[in-house]
């Protein structure tokens, strides 16, 4: 019996070739080493000590469990139990659906999920940067801001429902086309059919893949990988030209300069070359402020593209009527090819002078004016469009509103912020309520840790923070005033590890503002420590 590892590298080898054929995966399931692999990737993961819908969970797990399981995958008796649903809130106030499959189920899946992604992860499109391997979201936004440069237009994608509308049927094309072995892809339709449970009522599925599965993400990757690759197809037949062509006043100075070049080489005495030379340096001076590339050129068409598992965004060089026709043949693609419907009303088409929306952060393009010298050495002066990343403030607000950590008073069409006490944190420890504010400070400064505006976001967010921190420690030693938590303040402090550092501002303030009460200025911009 092969080793996984070995498994594993020979699917993978495999898989770079990409009309290469696989047959006799669900021999693979038989491999207890694979089971005991994966075992050991799902233990710590946090949900996995919940129980699905049998009442089982994972420190239940025996090498009799697994041995029964590989016996009734041998005879195709196996059958996934219904997932036990669950909701989670979205951004919007609504609820997303979740699906806790059992833990016997959630070991099947892995197995089938590690295959999987050995055969189609070199075959991925590199604009694909959700549930991969070393991929993220900063992954796809540090792409956005090195790929978008000097575009025009943003498309910014939105899929209705797709996890729940996944086409069953499309899905098992997609797969035979790789997979030659009918027994694997009928397991993974058994996994696609087997419902869940709500209210101790059991429900069919007839299309999507349940998300919290372990095996839907790389199901909805190995999905849009064909709409990864139309827009890769897409692309090519768009882009026109091979640059931007140069402004009628660039030229006409530049036929100037080269004339009057020739002519100081040609010129019979001194006092003639030293006028000359005045007049081209003179020339040489005018041309640098002008802009060398013509931004309106219409021969000049580029497309970028980036996905993150159903949200993309299209970036845009060209006129708004390319981009219209864009958004139409995407949702023709969608309807016809992958039976999925575009949302019309939130597939957005934006100048990229205003904020895009894409994975929490807002995109835009600002013109910098940059002088540099050309491939033939000669300094040229160009208006180029730099992709900035923003925090928007209404981001740093509903944030700290999810946190119950924030409060507000309108004084004359001016809205400002108050630090809140959190009730629900009362009954803890101080330092496991310093811990909880730790905690989620660090994890919103690690998620817009890149963009160019995080100091100033951070400084907002943790002021308001640790002053919440503050009020709640102080209500629950039934203090009356912050002011009164002298030395324990002094210790939370020291516990919350924020470092005062005065820095530059990095973004312009908006119309909200943040109560400075307590002698702290918002002047001094904050940095996280990493703890």
């Amino acid at each position: 019996m092969r080793s996984p590892e070995q498994v594993l590298k020979a699917l993978n080898k495999h898989g770079k070739v990409s009309d290469y054929k696989f047959e006799r995966l669900y021999r693979i399931l038989y491999n207890v080493e694979m089971f005991y692999m994966a075992y050991q990737r799902i233990y710590a993961k946090p949900g996995n000590m919940t129980p699905g819908s049998d009442g089982k969970t994972i420190d239940q797990m025996s090498t009799q469990r697994i041995s029964r399981i590989i016996a009734s995958l041998k005879d195709e008796s196996y059958k996934p139990n219904p997932a036990r649903r669950k909701y989670i809130p979205k951004k919007n106030g609504k609820k997303r659906p979740l699906g806790i499959p059992s833990f016997e189920d959630k070991l099947v899946q892995e197995v089938v999920r590690t295959i999987l992604e050995a055969i189609y992860e070199e075959v991925f499109e590199d604009s694909s940067h959700g549930f991969r391997p070393n991929r993220s979201c900063h992954t796809a936004l540090t792409r956005i801001q090195k790929t978008f440069k000097s575009t025009k237009w943003f498309i910014e994608g939105d899929i209705k429902g797709f996890f729940d509308n996944i086409d069953h049927n499309v899905l098992i094309g997609i797969l035979r086309k790789r997979i030659s072995d009918e027994r694997f892809l009928r397991l993974i339709r058994k996994f696609l059919n087997a419902g869940y449970i709500e209210n101790w009522e059991y429900h069919n599925t007839f299309s999507g893949t349940p998300q919290g599965g372990i095996i839907s993400p790389i199901l909805a990757n190995i999905y849009l990988d064909c709409f990864d690759k139309y827009m890769e197809e897409y692309t090519r037949n768009f882009n026109k030209g091979k640059e931007r062509h140069l402004t009628k006043e660039y030229s006409r100075l530049s036929e100037q300069i080269y004339k009057l070049k020739a002519e100081i080489e040609s010129a019979k005495d001194a006092e003639s070359a030293k006028q000359l030379k005045d007049k081209y340096e003179k020339l040489r001076r005018e041309r640098l402020k002008v802009t060398c590339r013509d931004y309106m050129d219409d021969t000049y068409k580029r497309l970028k593209y980036t996905r993150y598992a159903d949200d993309f965004l299209i970036g845009v060089i060209g006129s708004k009527a390319d981009c219209i026709k864009i958004k139409s043949d995407i949702t023709q693609y969608m309807q016809e090819c992958l039976h999925l419907e575009m949302s019309q009303e939130k597939t957005l088409i934006t100048n990229a002078q205003k904020p895009a929306k894409f994975l929490g952060y807002e995109v835009l393009v600002r013109k910098t004016d940059v002088t540099k010298r050309n491939k033939f050495n000669v300094p040229v002066r160009s208006f180029n469009g730099t992709v900035v990343l923003k925090v928007a403030t209404e981001t740093v607000k509903n944030r700290l509103e999810h946190y119950e950590a924030i409060k507000y008073k309108m004084e004359n069409g001016v809205q400002t912020w108050f630090p809140k006490l959190r009730s629900k944190l009362m009954k803890k420890k101080i330092e496991d309520i310093v811990a909880r504010y730790n905690s989620e400070i660090r994890r919103f400064y690690n998620y817009y840790s890149i963009a160019n505006n995080v100091s100033y976001a951070a400084s907002k967010f943790g002021y308001i923070m640790e002053y919440s921190m503050y009020h709640t420690i102080a209500a629950k030693q039934t203090v009356q005033s912050v002011r009164s938590l002298t030395n324990t303040k002094k210790e939370m402090t020291s516990l919350f590890r924020i470092t005062m550092q005065k820095v530059n501002y990095v973004t312009e303030y908006s119309t909200m503002k943040v109560s400075n009460a307590n002698c702290h200025r918002l002047s001094q911009m904050w940095t996280i420590s990493h703890i």
